[in-house]
């Protein structure tokens, strides 16, 4: 039998064992090899030179789902033939360029030359192993590379992301990861914020910013406890897993004003302001008063509600009135409600009063008249110091006295001696002309009514009658 039909029947029943087995036992196959070169040698055709390796395989370590090759480069092979092997397993995978175990994930390639590839694409967990490229020669050659399948870290969605518990009480929160190697597991909370442990009595035990372990457990929860928490799972193979977990902290609403009391100017703008703090989530309402029956205020061109969330369980309620009238100062309440009860606070909104200017005029009046009609004059006397007062107005009497006897003496000399002619009316000129104001600060008028002025006549024409009697008889 020809060398080239031994080689032919040698493969034909290599492939024949592999479509039955999936694979030769590694000893069959070491010894298939050797009966092969045995026969090629002993033909007169081997090579005189040893086949040798250039280089040595490689250890590669590999994400799952990626793909990955092994490459083994041989000198002075000649008649020898070159086969990739699973160690792990004792099955040949390939020889030469022709795959003996059927797997569509594996193939291998030659360059023609000296450079053989084993190709593993969508490199899975089961492929992790010790690969052999080996040299059918006597005494056998070949070397490994190890292969390691990595996988990320990724964690169950069987445990219920979501935890809720009355303020006061518990909760447990579980997280379970996988991952080769496997996976450490660690809680944050969300936002940078800490994390609590508390005592049953509500002691506070220690504040972390972070916790490793499977499983977080809270106990005398508080609503600032409420939030987001980060279960984190890493292996030190990318990508890091993690998944949030809900917490809600269950307690009846509460609601602030921010000022009790507002005062606004009317046809200007005013904004209402208060804080609620609720969980689960309240339903909000305004109204019109206090009473359970006041008008529930709708958006409109009037009215502007909005609500601005502060966290997991405080909101702000605004209601902004346009064009303040008469009618819109008054009560309004915010009201805030859910299962676990309800809230209200009346916030007044008052009418900020107008500012006014008052003006003070006064009036100053001066009447006189001649001697048929009485003389008065109405003015407000000049502030004066109370010490002088009295002595100011005994003054006046005095000038206005001496006035009036002159005035008496001038009239008795002109009935007496005859030295004038004019009437009545001339006199009385003339009695105005002489009322003089004497000098220094100036003194508060006097006023007299007729009856005053009538008596003084009389006194005054008396004493002129008695001196005129007694000048009479000193003539005679």
């Amino acid at each position: 039998m020809s060398v080239d039909i031994m080689a032919a029947e040698a493969r034909r029943r290599a492939r024949a064992v592999a479509m039955e087995t999936g694979g030769l036992p590694l000893v069959s196959t070491f010894a298939l090899l050797t009966i092969v070169a045995g026969q090629l040698q002993g033909s007169g055709y081997g090579d005189p030179a040893e086949p040798e390796f250039l280089s040595p395989l490689e250890n590669i370590t590999v994400a799952q789902g990626r793909d990955v090759h092994f490459t083994c480069t041989v000198n002075h092979l000649g008649t020898f033939k070159v086969a990739w092997l699973k160690s792990d397993t004792k099955m040949i995978l390939a020889m030469h360029t022709h795959m003996v175990n059927i797997n569509p994930r594996l193939s291998v390639t030659h360059n023609g030359h000296n450079t053989w590839k084993l190709y593993i694409s969508n490199v899975q967990p089961k492929d992790s192993g010790t690969y052999m490229c080996q040299i059918n020669t006597d005494p056998m050659k070949s070397q490994m590379g190890h292969l390691s399948v990595v996988i990320p870290p990724d964690i169950a969605d069987d445990d219920g992301s979501e935890a809720s518990a009355p303020e006061g009480g518990s909760v447990e929160l579980r997280c379970t990861a996988t991952g080769v190697p496997e996976p450490t597991v660690s809680w944050k909370r969300a936002g940078g914020r800490n994390i609590i442990f508390r005592d049953e009595d509500g002691s506070e035990l220690k504040v972390v910013d972070n916790y490793a372990g499977t499983t977080l457990s809270l106990r005398a929860l508080k609503r600032a406890d409420m939030g987001t928490y980060l279960c984190i799972a890493a292996n030190g193979i990318p990508p890091t897993k993690s998944r949030r977990y809900e917490v809600s902290v269950l307690f009846e609403p509460i609601v602030r004003a921010a000022s009790m009391v507002v005062w606004r100017a009317a046809e200007l703008q005013v904004s209402l302001q208060c804080y609620v703090e609720a969980s689960p989530k309240a339903m909000t309402m305004w109204q019109r008063g206090k009473s359970p029956n006041g008008a529930k205020l709708l958006n409109s061109s009037k009215y502007i509600i909005s609500e601005n969330y502060l966290n997991e369980y405080a909101m702000r309620m605004n209601l902004t009135v346009n064009r303040l009238k008469k009618s819109d100062f008054g009560e309004y309440t915010c009201l805030a409600g859910n299962a676990y009860g309800k809230a209200n606070v009346t916030i007044t909104l008052k009418e900020t009063p107008q500012k006014t200017t008052t003006t003070t005029t006064t009036t100053t009046t001066t009447t006189t008249t001649t001697e048929r009609t009485t003389a008065a004059a109405t003015t407000r006397p000049p502030k004066r110091h109370h010490n002088k007062k009295q002595k100011d107005r005994n003054q006046n009497t005095v000038d206005v006295e001496i006035h009036e006897i002159n005035n008496a003496l001038n009239l008795y000399n002109v009935n007496a001696y005859g030295h004038s002619n004019s009437t009545q009316n001339e006199y009385a000129q003339r009695t105005e002309r002489q009322k003089v104001r004497p000098s220094g600060p100036p003194r508060p008028y006097v006023v007299y009514n007729n009856a005053t002025l009538q008596q003084r006549y009389i006194t005054t024409m008396q004493y002129l009658f008695i001196i005129f009697v007694i000048t009479s008889l000193l003539i005679l």
